[in-house]
């Protein structure tokens, strides 16, 4: 609609940048006073911010999104909004409306014969416009609240400066007494094997590739990869599922066993099990509208202590291993701010980092769920402790979660592996 065409023309404006003359001194740059700076701008930074600004306070919200390594970048709202739970919840529900025409003429329902095929274009298209128009939105809402948006990196100069640099290389510096990290991650790349960067994509790419994935290895077995093999099959296409360990590491076994059985039996996914990739080729030039066609190459364990190479070739390799916190480039050690070396997340308390004027929420939080509700809560949370306007701390226990798989799953509090390691014997399941 209109609505949505005037929100893509803002987004496109945005990328406008102000004139300048390129990399600016820093230290003829003028300071900016601030009572609180947030880094990033998804939905837990957006939702803190905002209610710090209702509650009075100034304050400058810095984001900014370097494109993936196949070239695609996004506006405000972070993950969530541009290539995460929405994008994905659009092209699981479009799988869904597949899977009941199928089924529609059982119930009644006269459906033309042969079926309607589906446009992926047309659905990319949509989805994109649609993401667009709420991460416009969320530009309104940062003006209504008066808080100043900076779409530049931002970086910790000291312990109360951050530099913020946009992508033409135009410097501003912001001051101010509290911060608030909320940067999130990035997907990981098998940077250890040849072509393990180029010839990939990830989820920051594939709700807007122009082109339907086709024959898709999705590499990895978590629920991104599992939700994502999903849709790609109620679409009509065909993916496999390369998993190293088990599927679904971290829910529920029985569960994790009984969704890869469904998406197996009822859909068609093949699963390659006990595999690590080795190699991934590109066996003819992309053209066109086409990406060219892939072999893959992995090792399987052969059960008597060697193993065995398989491939397969590919018109899509999606790499869902796994999530990296964008804390490398953000000068932390300047800030005295604490990191986990393994994972590159933060080390709190709570929010609370080891600087005592410096927050993190969100995915960027070690040990911390990495849900979107959870992120914008405690960022609403810690804005209302940090303007005096209340006391209370985010909950982190017991907090529900669901798997976008063809067959939905929901869980809440342990696992029942978890359980029984807890309590032994004196845990009771019940099967329905």
């Amino acid at each position: 609609g209109v609505a949505d065409a005037d929100a893509e023309a803002e987004l496109e404006k945005d990328e406008v940048i102000e004139e300048g003359t390129g990399a600016s001194d820093d230290a003829e740059v003028a300071m900016e006073e601030f009572d609180l700076v947030v880094i990033g701008g998804g939905s837990g930074g957006l939702a803190c911010a905002q209610e710090a600004a209702k509650l009075g306070k100034t304050v400058a919200l810095c984001d900014f999104v370097p494109p993936s390594a196949a070239g695609t970048s996004w506006g405000l709202g972070g993950t969530c909004v541009n290539v995460g739970c929405i994008p994905k919840k659009l092209m699981h529900q479009a799988a869904l409306i597949g899977g009941a025409l199928a089924d529609a003429s059982s119930f009644g329902w006269e459906v033309p014969q042969p079926p309607p095929r589906h446009s992926w274009a047309k659905l990319v298209a949509s989805v994109q416009m649609h993401v667009k128009s709420l991460s416009w939105g969320y530009r309104s809402a940062l003006m209504s609240a008066d808080v100043e948006y900076v779409n530049a990196l931002a970086r910790f100069e000291d312990a109360h400066t951050v530099v913020a640099t946009d992508k033409e290389g135009v410097v501003r510096r912001l001051r101010a007494t509290s911060f608030v990290i909320a940067v999130g991650g990035r997907p990981r790349y098998l940077d250890e094997v040849p072509g393990g960067r180029e010839l990939v994509i990830t989820s920051d790419d594939l709700f807007s590739l122009p082109q339907p994935p086709g024959k898709t290895l999705c590499i990895g077995g978590g629920y991104i990869a599992l939700e994502c093999a999903g849709f790609i099959s109620g679409l009509g296409m065909e993916p496999h599922v390369l998993v190293r360990s088990r599927p679904l590491r971290g829910f529920d076994g029985q569960m994790a066993e009984l969704l890869t059985k469904h998406m197996k039996d009822e859909h068609g996914v093949r699963f390659i099990r006990g595999a690590t990739p080795s190699k991934i080729e590109q066996l003819e030039p992309a053209g066109g509208e086409g990406r060219g066609r892939l072999r893959v190459s992995w090792t399987l364990a052969d059960g008597v202590g060697g193993s065995f190479e398989e491939s397969d070739e590919y018109d899509t390799v999606l790499l869902a291993i796994g999530r990296d916190a964008q804390t490398a480039n953000l000068g932390l050690e300047c800030a005295g701010v604490r990191i986990d070396a393994a994972s590159g997340k933060i080390v709190s308390d709570g929010e609370q980092t080891s600087a005592p004027h410096i927050h993190a929420i969100g995915d960027v939080l070690l040990g911390k769920p990495e849900l979107t509700p959870v992120a914008i809560r405690a960022g609403r949370l810690l804005a209302r402790r940090l303007c005096g306007a209340g006391d209370e701390a985010m909950d982190y226990a017991g907090v529900p979660t669901v798997v976008f798989t063809p067959l939905e799953y929901a869980c809440v509090g342990v696992s029942e592996e978890e359980a029984l390691s807890n309590l032994g014997e004196r845990v009771e399941v019940f099967h329905s």
